[in-house]
């Protein structure tokens, strides 16, 4: 999710974003696809992933594996 600013509200239903050159979109987009940007919580802060070094790879300490899904046919996991 990126954050952009709203340039200008065009209609009810639509709005302007201030875009970057590099966005290769059209600036007006339909309110649905705008939320409002709310910060995060400090109790929601990611906290780094403590990294080690296992015959000379770099793996990351998992604690704990909380979900498992498959998106386009390889295995993603949500860990602690």
């Amino acid at each position: 999710m990126r954050l952009y600013k709203v340039k200008g509200i065009i209609s009810s239903n639509a709005i302007e974003l201030e875009l970057p050159k590099s966005v290769k979109i059209h600036p007006v987009v339909n309110v649905s696809q705008v939320h409002l940007y709310k910060a995060q919580m400090e109790e929601q802060k990611k906290i780094p992933l403590k990294l080690v070094i296992i015959e000379g790879e770099e793996e990351f300490e998992v604690e704990k594996i909380l979900n498992k899904r498959i998106v386009r046919g390889k295995e993603k996991f949500l860990v602690r």
